[in-house]
């Protein structure tokens, strides 16, 4: 079952919450900078970050699954979130420079079509990033938190499954290196808490995100490439297809002779 929209509002106004926006948005801020005049979609939960780039960014609005309900957040430009489903998103082709996928791989009915539909929208050598809870860390364990539910996944399971949907993998780590626990003593350090995490635990992060790119080729040394299962073995001047099958009827005699187009005819 999914979380609702109010619950992870809730969460996220604790100081638990707060500590764990500040350094994901860090995070983030380091993949992707101040992000001036692109177009940014968060699909998901969308509070903790279409903040960060509401005042640079030519547009910056978040999606939220129709079954999670009503979420509020409004800025100058006014309310900047829709409701959909969340195998059709109401955007037409390539029209975002950026997506986020927060707190929606892990309770997607179908992650694979809520990808497609992210690929479907985002622009041709556009930048995506998927944040899921991390099944290593301590977080994804705790069903007090946003991250203690639905479907975590690892590193290196989250980079397979955006290898799969056709994405080409730039960049992965970790975020949220504190404990899960809502204690000031926790909450006040947590950038203390990051290093440390960074140094001596780097894999055990709350937050996997794993950064990719669009591409519509395929390049030399790529992670898609195709894969070729059998080599088709035929003689030398013999066609694929064979020319009495091609060829069984006869023509009348006023029809004219079929063309062999076992070989492909320059038309231009």
């Amino acid at each position: 079952m999914r979380q609702s929209a109010a619950t992870l509002e809730a969460f996220y106004a604790t100081r638990l919450g707060q500590a764990a926006v500040a350094r994901l948005r860090q995070r983030l801020l380091d993949l992707w900078g101040d992000c001036t005049g692109q177009t940014i979609l968060c699909i998901g939960f969308p509070g903790p970050v279409v903040p960060l780039w509401q005042a640079s960014a030519r547009t910056c609005i978040g999606v939220v699954p129709e079954h999670m309900g009503t979420v509020q957040l409004a800025s100058v430009r006014g309310q900047v979130t829709a409701i959909a489903p969340e195998s059709r998103l109401p955007f037409g082709d390539g029209v975002f420079d950026r997506v986020i996928l927060l707190h929606a791989l892990e309770e997607a009915d179908n992650p694979r079509l809520l990808m497609r539909e992210a690929w479907r929208v985002l622009s041709p050598e556009g930048r995506i990033v998927a944040a899921t809870a991390n099944r290593r860390s301590l977080w994804s364990l705790n069903e007090s938190n946003a991250f203690g539910h639905g479907r975590p996944w690892t590193r290196r399971q989250l980079i397979n499954f955006t290898t799969e949907s056709l994405f080409q993998v730039t960049a992965s780590t970790t975020a949220v290196h504190m404990p899960p626990l809502n204690w000031s003593i926790i909450t006040a350090a947590s950038k203390s808490w990051e290093r440390l995490g960074e140094l001596i635990t780097p894999g055990f992060g709350g937050v996997v995100l794993v950064e990719a790119v669009k591409r519509l080729y395929s390049e030399s040394g790529g992670s898609a490439g195709a894969v070729v299962t059998n080599a088709l073995k035929t003689s030398k001047g013999r066609a694929a297809v064979p020319r009495k099958g091609a060829l069984s009827n006869k023509p009348t005699k006023d029809a004219p002779s079929p063309i062999d187009e076992t070989v492909p005819r320059d038309t231009s």
